[in-house]
């Protein structure tokens, strides 16, 4: 989609409600017990992946920002946990739309949502080791051994910062990223008609 059509009344229209169910969508959350309390499974980059693959990489990075910015009213994290969110799904949207834009059929539908969670997963794992909990700690004046030992009791595997990034961080955003995955797959093609109109 190019970008006179992304400013379209009908786009901004959709982008604005893919936008909004992506935002109601981050406060039905499951925790993970592999990893910290505060970092849970939602469904709301499922909209984004949807606006994506309907209206290109663009449409879904947009969704993204603003369900991050609507999520700034009710921070908890000193907008610390919105960075991060928007840059692992604009991540995930980005490269899993930009794939799937190249050909349109069911088997690069799985190719991009792959390569989306593994991009995703990648980014999430770096951005969290040397940014995002590094910031949070800061902002909370908690040490990084501190997220070490709230992650213990469910994920007895985790016993160093590098063993949290390792076999937490990156589980869990494969795990997130792949429910995200199985439910933009199975709707897609039921939503894709309203989308493109």
């Amino acid at each position: 989609m190019n970008k006179n059509k992304i400013f379209s009344l009908n786009s901004i229209v959709k982008i604005g409600i893919l936008s909004a169910i992506s935002y109601v969508l981050m406060f039905i959350q499951l925790p993970i017990p592999i990893a910290p309390p505060f970092m849970k499974v939602d469904l709301a980059d499922v909209p984004a992946l949807l606006g994506g693959f309907a209206g290109g990489p663009l449409v879904g990075v947009i969704v993204q920002l603003i369900k991050n910015v609507l999520n700034l009213t009710k921070t908890t994290t000193a907008g610390v946990g919105e960075l991060s969110n928007f840059i692992v799904g604009a991540t995930f949207v980005f490269v899993a739309a930009s794939v799937y834009r190249k050909r349109r059929n069911k088997k690069n539908a799985i190719v991009a949502l792959v390569l989306g969670v593994l991009a995703m997963t990648v980014i999430a794992t770096l951005s969290n080791a040397f940014v995002v909990f590094p910031a949070y700690g800061k902002a909370m004046k908690l040490d990084m051994m501190a997220f070490v030992e709230m992650t213990q009791g469910g994920n007895g595997l985790v016993s160093s910062y590098f063993t949290l990034m390792l076999l937490s961080v990156a589980p869990f955003n494969i795990i997130k990223g792949s429910v995200a995955s199985l439910v933009t797959y199975f709707l897609y093609k039921r939503v894709s008609p309203l989308l493109k109109k």
